[in-house]
Formats: structure tokens, C-alpha cells, sequence
């Protein structure tokens, strides 16, 4: 990990340069000045399970993943951002439950965890902004364990568009290995799926997105998906 390079630069130039517009109306000011910028590298880990947290992840640009270990010794996949805090769950506890890993080359915002919790404490303004954030990132999570409520990888694919995507298309930028850990399958089931969807025309494959085609899936085709 290395910190970003404009952290040079003095404190207050540096607020309006790296956070962006929705962490700034979220934060109070006084916990603007303590934020710090890092970078981390594909494949490196923001922090490990069982470490103390002292600082949460903002994720600005980049993609970011929980895991833990699987029976089998298969990393899972618990929450993925792209945007937004990864790690909101370690707030007020004692260690971390999981790890973080940089998928791509990622920019985050480290917040002190401290700083954090005593503005919770005492700004109940602030206090209810954090609820609406939690509010909705416990929605998003709904929809992954619904989605790995599904008995079929093909319902799971297709759920992960429709409520992942946008207009139909879900971006894969960290490859189909690393979306078979996120849909709870391995990646030879993954593979087989998507090249049967593609088969009968539910989806495409193009520019790194999964895309339906929005044909209706048919009972003569329908048994021909896995």
C-alpha cells in the first residue's frame, strides 16, 4: 500500500480534491481534515481478519471484496463495492471479521475509525445519515442473499443483472473466476452457465459486460439451462 502522492499537499486543498461530493455531505467537517488517501494494488489486502480496525475504507475508484475462507479452502465472496464503505461492519467491535482484497488497482479513503464512532456519539444529524447509508447498503445486501437463495447458477446470473445492472447490462471487471466466488459456485459452473444462456440467446457477452438480450425464456429452451 502506498499513500497517494497529493497527500503533499496541505490539508485544506486536499479535502476538495479527494472527497468526493457524497462522503463530504456525509461526514461532518471536523472528520474531513483527519480522511487520508491510499492506493492499493490488484490483489492486495486493505486488512486481515482477526486485526484491530483503525481506520474504514471508502472505495473511490477500483473494486473491493470481503472474503472469508470456505470449507473447501474456496475464498467467499461477502460484500463487493465499487463505490462506498467496505468495511461499515467494523466499526464498534474488536476485530475484523473478515479480509479485504483489491481486486483491481483501487483508490480508497481511510476514515479513523475512532473519530468515527465519537462523531456518531455526539451528532445525532450525523447519526441519521449514517442510518440512511446503512438502510441502504442492507437492501443491496438482501439482494445478494436472496440471490444465493437460488438453487440454479442460471438464476443467480440472471438475478445479478437485473438488480446489479444497469439497463440490462452488468459490468465484469475483475473476470468470471472472481464472479463465480460473488454468486456462491465454482467457476467451471459459471462458465457452463453463461455459455448455455448465451446458446439460447438470454444473454450476450460483449466489452466485458454481461448483457441480456430480453427474449423470454421459453419452455423448449428452458431445459436446456443448467
Amino acid at each position: 500500500m502506498c499513500v497517494l502522492g497529493f497527500y503533499a499537499y496541505d490539508r485544506s486543498h486536499m479535502k476538495s480534491i479527494l472527497l468526493p461530493l457524497s462522503l463530504k455531505a456525509l461526514l461532518p467537517a471536523q472528520i474531513h481534515a483527519l480522511c487520508i488517501g491510499a492506493y492499493y494494488k490488484k490483489n492486495e489486502r486493505l486488512f486481515l481478519t482477526g486485526k484491530m480496525p483503525e481506520w474504514m475504507f471508502y472505495v473511490i475508484a477500483g473494486e473491493v471484496t470481503l472474503e472469508r475462507t470456505g470449507l473447501q479452502g474456496e475464498p467467499v465472496v461477502l460484500q463487493r463495492t465499487r463505490l462506498g464503505f467496505v468495511s461499515e461492519a467494523s466499526l464498534k467491535v474488536a476485530k475484523y471479521h473478515c479480509d479485504a482484497l483489491a481486486i483491481t488497482d483501487t483508490h480508497v479513503i481511510k476514515v479513523p475509525v475512532k473519530a468515527l464512532a465519537a462523531a456518531l456519539d455526539r451528532d445525532p444529524d450525523f447519526a441519521s445519515r449514517w442510518i440512511s447509508m446503512l438502510n441502504s447498503e442492507v437492501k443491496r445486501l438482501r439482494l445478494h442473499c436472496e440471490r444465493l437463495s437460488m438453487k440454479s447458477v442460471k438464476d443467480r446470473v440472471l438475478h445479478l443483472i437485473n438488480t446489479e445492472g444497469k439497463n440490462g447490462e452488468y459490468r465484469v471487471n475483475t473476470g468470471l473466476k472472481s464472479l463465480a466466488g460473488e454468486l456462491g459456485v465454482t467457476h467451471e459452473a459459471l462458465y457452463r452457465t453463461l455459455a448455455a444462456l448465451e446458446k439460447a440467446k438470454a444473454i450476450r457477452r460483449e466489452d466485458g459486460c454481461l448483457a441480456l438480450n430480453h427474449v423470454e425464456i421459453t419452455e423448449t429452451n428452458k431445459g436446456k439451462l443448467p
